[in-house]
Order: C-alpha cells, then structure tokens, then sequence
C-alpha cells in the first residue's frame, strides 16, 4: 500500500482549499455583474450620491475581502482625520472613524466564516498584554454597571456609551491584530501612521498661526459639539478636536519615526522633516502637560534605542519649535500674569474635581468600584454644556474603582516589560512599533496625572494599533513546538527520497561514495 508524503497531502488540501476560494470569488463576482448594475441604476434615479457613496463602499469591500490588511492600513491612516467630527454628524449614532471600524468588523467576520473549513480547530491565544487590556475594558463597563445596578442607581446613555469605549479600541486592537501578518505589511502600517500625522501636525501649526484659511476649514465639521469659539484660540486641536489628543499622536509617531530612521537609514529626508513637524506640533497645541509629555517620550526614545547620545538634539529641536510654534506658547504663557498667578484653566481645572467629581467619588463605598462609567457631568453653564474628568487616575477610580485601578497597573507593568524586550534590537518592523508603543505607555503613564489618555480618541486608538502591531512575528511557544514537530516530520519523509536520489547519481556517473 502506497502512502502518500505528508508534503504532498498538504499540497493537496491547499490546492482543494484554493478551489474552493476560487468558486467563491467566482460566485460573488457573478452576483455583482448581476445585481450591481440593477442596483446602481435604482440609485442613480434616487440620488447620485447615495450612488457613489454605495460604489465606494462594494469597491472597498472587495478590496478587503482580497486584501484584510488593507482595513488596518485605513484604519491607522483615518482614525487621526475624522475621528474629531462629533458623533451623528454625518454618520448616525457614530463617529466616522468609529463606523469604518464597525464595518471592518463586520466585513472582516464575514470574510472568516465564509472561508472556514468545518474541522478546523480555533486557538485564541491571549497573552498578558490582551489579557490585561480586556481586564481594563471590563472594570470599565460590566463592575462599575452592576455596582450602579445593585445600588438602584439610573444607568444612563452615556454610562452605556462610556462603558463601551474600552470595548471600541479593543477592536482597533482586532482588526490590526487579525489582518496584518508580515512585517512588510508592518511597514505599510507604520508609514500610514506617519503620514496621517503629518496631515495632523501640519494642519495644528497652520491652525495656530491662523494661516491658509485652515480655522475655517476646521469649522466646517471639527468643531466639537458646536463651540466654535474654541477653534478661536490658538491652540493646534487640529481634526482630532482635542489639542492634548493631537499632541500624543505627534509624540508617538515621533517615537516611530525616530525608530524607523534608526533601523533602515532610507528615507532620511523625509523622516526628518517629519521629526520636525511632531515636535512643532506638539508645541502648537499649547498644553504643558504635552510639552512635559514630548520631553517624556524623547528620554524613552533614547533608553529604547540604546541611544542617549541621541539627548544632544533635543535642545535644538525644542528651541526651533518654541520659535515655530511662538503664538500657542505666548498664549499659553499670559496665564500666568493673571491675579492668582496661575493659568485660569489649572485654576477651573482644581475647582471641577472640588465640585463635581471628588465628593461623589469619596462618599461613602463609591471609590471601591466607581462611580458610574460615564467620565462627564452635565454643567450647562458651560460652552459645551458638560465638565469632563481632568485627571486621569481620579477618572480610574470613578469609573471602575479599585478593580480598574489594579487592572490599569497591571497593564503598565506587563506593557512596559514585554515591550523593552521586543525593541531591544531592531531586527523587523515589529521592534520599530514596539519602540512606539513603550514611549506611548510611558508617557500616557505620565500625563495620567492630568487627563485620562487612556481614552483620548486618537491617543487610544493608536497606542492599541501600535501594541497589536508590536506582536507580530511573536510566536508562542505552542506554535514554535508545532512548527519544529512539522519541520521533524518533513525532514523524516524526504531524507530516504534525498539518499535515493543520490544513489541514483553516483550509479550514472560512476562515482563510488
């Protein structure tokens, strides 16, 4: 009885499972020559940009459905230039970065279950980094609601809304995770993160200097919950809505493209300048938590690369920023002139968690498991109409309580450990992304003090991206053991075909071995 080589039947169930895509994507592309044309034309008659709108969205799903990595590629790219347009404002319900996650998601799903072999064993391998972000994302959302449900308290829209965030950019963190495999394509990602933010830096410096018409173009959809009067000062919010959220994805893409200039010295201009527009840009956002933050991420950058020479520009890059950026820091400066001698906004910053938030969170048993996870209370005085939390670790402790507090310091320690070693040595682009993803920890950790980063849009979003994309080419010790008994087996069956051969030789050419 003949048995076939493992190699050969391996050979096989991939050319079957071939065959099989095959007549999928001819089937597919059967229906849409049918039903495309009959459905555009409905559309055209309606309204032609309901039209355009409905090509767009199949052409990216059949490029995603060829090609997932391109969904993380968007993603990273995106969520910096839209995520600062208020929710409903031209999707229902959500952000537009949000509903481009949304229907990844749900494309991403299809994708999978359509291309499932029945038989297939699923392995879901959590290690301590995901492993502790879920923690974070349920001390976030089901403790602090069944607290408030156990208290009889009313849960409210935004507990609900709040309760999700942490659920939201766990899916970034899937996305990415699930779609990109090779560093080449590790590559693509981290160049789509640089480019984005240098849009971003670009339009904050141009937003602060009140040039090139860019206030207005910010007007016209960034203009959080409608308080124009906040694009009037000149602090560099650019489309992230938020000064303090555009800082940190220009201190973390500083990171990245520091590393990426170390590792490939290709691209040199490039990179520089956009090394350049980061650091002015951080500048132009006008928040000296930022500016402590840049300075932070510059020392972090210098320990991940083995590097501390690299110290002796720092002096040079903050001066050329502070004189790039001077109407945000003069701004920023005249605070200090005022009667108390202090910025009005520590001052209001001081009074909100007197007021609002630190009798609530420490009456009674509410610092054990929070308050409630919404991180705002209404205040209708207000030009927004709602007083948000301005202290990270206090937002912690109102809205998971301890246990979210423990899952967050957990969550520090195993990120900082497992990513000083992944960008020890700069062998792939992975350690480049890692290199990014342990100055965002470290500098979040900082200015926690301050603002919960931790949920900034755009500051998440990326450092989720960046830890995902930092986990590439990590193998796990069952998939190392799997692929070593593979390599056995093979090795096993083709050294008696490789002798073989050989003899066959020798007995042509006459040569006596």
């Amino acid at each position: 009885m003949t048995v076939a080589a493992p190699s050969v039947l391996l050979g096989s169930g991939q050319a079957t499972d071939r065959a099989r895509r095959l007549r999928l994507d001819l089937v597919g592309l059967v229906a849409a020559g049918v039903c495309l044309p009959v459905m555009l034309g409905a559309l055209v008659a309606v309204s032609a940009m309901a039209a355009l709108a409905v090509t767009a969205v199949i052409g990216l799903s059949i490029v995603i459905w060829r090609k997932p990595a391109v969904a993380a590629y968007l993603i990273i790219f995106m969520t910096p230039l839209v995520a600062g347009i208020d929710r409903g404002r031209i999707v229902p319900v959500l952000r537009p970065n949000e509903a481009l996650a949304v229907f990844f998601a749900g494309l991403l799903t299809l994708r999978f279950f359509v291309q499932y072999r029945p038989g297939t064993p699923l392995r879901l391998r959590v290690g301590r980094i995901e492993a502790s972000l879920i923690a974070i994302a349920i001390t976030t959302s089901i403790t602090p609601l069944a607290w408030m449900f156990l208290q009889g308290k009313e849960i409210t829209g935004d507990d609900i809304t709040y309760a999700l965030v942490l659920w939201k950019f766990l899916g970034v963190y899937a996305i990415v995770r699930g779609t990109v495999h090779t560093q080449r394509q590790v590559w693509f990602c981290l160049w789509a993160s640089v480019s984005s933010a240098v849009i971003l830096g670009g339009l904050a410096i141009l937003q602060t200097l009140d040039v090139l018409g860019v206030r207005a173009l910010l007007m016209t959809y960034w203009v959080p919950f409608g308080f124009e009067a906040q694009l009037e000062i000149p602090r560099g919010s650019s489309t992230l809505s938020l000064p303090a959220a555009t800082a940190d994805v220009l201190i973390f893409n500083l990171a990245i493209a520091v590393a990426m200039l170390w590792k490939s010295r290709r691209h040199i201009a490039l990179l520089v300048m956009a090394c350049l527009v980061f650091v002015i840009g951080t500048f132009a956002a006008g928040e000296f938590s930022s500016v402590l933050g840049l300075v932070v991420a510059v020392i972090c950058i210098a320990f991940a690369l083995r590097r501390l020479d690299l110290l002796k520009y720092a002096p040079v890059g903050l001066s050329v920023a502070v004189i790039a950026a001077w109407p945000a820091v003069t701004h920023r400066l005249e605070g200090f002139q005022s009667a108390q001698g202090l910025p009005n906004s520590w001052i209001v910053r001081w009074y909100n968690l007197q007021t609002y938030f630190w009798p609530d969170l420490f009456h009674g048993s509410n610092v054990l498991f929070g308050v409630r996870p919404s991180a705002r209370v209404v205040v209708l005085t207000q030009g927004t109409g709602y007083v948000w939390i301005e202290s990270g670790y206090t937002w912690l402790l109102w809205g998971g309580g301890i246990p979210l507090f423990a899952a967050y310091v957990w969550f520090c320690r195993v990120a900082i450990k497992d990513l000083w070693i992944r960008c020890r040595d700069l062998t792939d682009w992975s350690a480049v992304a890692a290199v990014g993803a342990f100055t965002a920890v470290v500098v979040i950790i900082v200015l926690m003090n301050f603002d919960p980063h931790l949920t900034y849009r755009g500051t998440a979003d990326l450092l989720f991206a960046l830890l995902a994309l930092a986990a590439v080419g990590k193998d796990p010790p069952e998939a190392a053991s799997a692929t070593a008994e593979a390599q056995e087996v093979e090795d096993t069956v083709e050294k008696p075909q490789r002798g073989a051969m050989m003899r066959s030789a020798d007995t042509l050419t006459g040569v006596d071995r």
